[in-house]
């Protein structure tokens, strides 16, 4: 029942919020939203605010908001308000109502890891050993998992960064450790050796430990680790396709998969989980692929520089075989995962 009720809360974010960034920017653009939307197919239930219906539909692999004008093929009708359309908007005002979504989720994930630092602290690494690599100099002058290294040439090191840069600075070169080992001082002396860039090393890793951060420190870590995401996600997307890694997609029943595992460590790693999701999805949903939110965008950009919009029906169709082909990779990948788990 807990793994059940995460994957409601992790989908439900998600989506809200990605259909939330739509929402709120249309709203703000004075674009009549007639529509808010979580999950498709039959409409389970909703309300009716003011002119806006919110309502919760059956398969909640997504959701929408449906604005007025926003389909190529829609006509607004004559008793509305042609300003309120989204088709009346300037270009980048329409581009800011689509890109708002996934911006809403890099928000997400941001806000996400900034409540896990906060609670649960950031990895910080120190000076305390906590493994070895096989044939390098730590290893062969006797230093073991637990000592912590708090001097070097007889300067105080206080964190991993610190030590590192003098290590760094002294490849192939005679250095000076002083160690504490079961609450005893020591001394050890070792030549370092030279990695493939030129810098000094000893063949060491370190142990880590969580450092809490305040509300503020945590926010500003949150939007970098974010960005360091992201970045690290095209990296991998990049390998994918020129074939330098294999690829890795993972569908509905891989999500559902990581839930469960995610549930068993506590809250705090499912949060983490649906921050890496949030980012995931706000960046797929940015690609220039049809019946996603980076191919509208770039049909508003052909727009802007043919100074006329795509034929209506043209790019309707373009999106109705995106569309149709992304429920069929969904599809392959669904299958594939099932047959991997069990």
């Amino acid at each position: 029942m807990q793994t059940f009720w995460a994957v409601v809360f992790v989908f439900a974010l998600l989506i809200v919020f990605h259909e939330f960034g739509h929402f709120i920017v249309a709203k703000l653009s004075g674009i009549k939203v007639n529509e808010f939307s979580v999950g498709f197919g039959p409409k389970l239930g909703g309300i009716l605010r003011g002119e806006t219906a919110y309502n919760l539909r059956l398969i909640p692999l997504g959701g929408f908001v449906r604005l007025a004008g926003m389909e190529p093929e829609e006509q607004v009708a004559e008793d509305e308000d042609d300003e309120r359309s989204f088709n009346k908007k300037p270009i980048f005002q329409r581009m800011g109502v689509i890109a708002a979504g996934s911006i809403m989720n890099f928000v997400l994930a941001a806000i996400l890891l900034a409540v896990i630092f906060s609670f649960q602290g950031i990895p910080v690494p120190t000076t305390t050993i906590d493994k070895l690599a096989s044939g390098q100099p730590a290893q062969r002058v006797g230093l073991q998992a637990g000592d912590k290294i708090v001097a070097i040439n007889g300067q105080e090191v206080h964190d991993w960064d610190e030590m590192s840069e003098i290590i760094n600075k002294s490849p192939q070169k005679t250095i000076f450790l002083k160690i504490i080992r079961n609450n005893q001082l020591k001394e050890v002396k070792l030549t370092t050796a030279m990695d493939e860039n030129g810098f000094g090393k000893i063949g060491i890793y370190p142990r880590q430990e969580l450092k809490r951060l305040n509300i503020l420190m945590a926010s500003v870590m949150g939007i970098k680790y974010t960005v360091q995401i992201t970045g690290l996600i095209l990296v991998f997307i990049g390998k994918m396709i020129t074939g330098q890694m294999a690829a890795d997609l993972g569908g509905p029943v891989r999500i559902i998969w990581e839930i469960n595992k995610a549930v068993s460590f506590g809250f705090l790693y499912v949060l983490q989980l649906a921050a890496f999701l949030s980012i995931n999805l706000g960046l797929f949903n940015l690609f220039p692929i049809p019946a996603l939110d980076g191919s509208r965008i770039l049909f508003l950009t052909v727009e802007g520089i043919r100074g006329r919009p795509v034929d209506p029906a043209k790019e309707s169709f373009v999106h109705f075989i995106g569309f149709t082909i992304l429920i069929l990779l969904i599809v392959v990948i669904t299958y594939r995962d099932i047959l991997q788990l069990l």
